[in-house]
């Protein structure tokens, strides 16, 4: 059997803590931009930092888990 529920988990993740995508932290101009689809070396750090942080609550301490087969 093989078990998805991290792989979906980090595919949700990434598509919605895309710096830019939805929203950046820190922003060019401001604190929290939303949609500006533009991204600096900063965000792209914080945004990571908050990916991993995310991705181990749901997938180590949660353990969120998808059987197939």
């Amino acid at each position: 059997m093989a078990d998805w529920g991290p792989v979906f988990v980090a595919v949700v993740l990434f598509v919605l803590l895309s710096p830019g995508l939805l929203f950046q932290i820190p922003g060019n101009g401001r604190l929290v931009e939303f949609g500006s689809l533009k991204t600096s070396g900063l965000a792209i750090f914080v945004h990571s930092i908050i990916f991993f942080a995310l991705a181990a609550i749901f997938i180590l301490a949660i353990g969120v888990h998808v059987n197939t087969g």
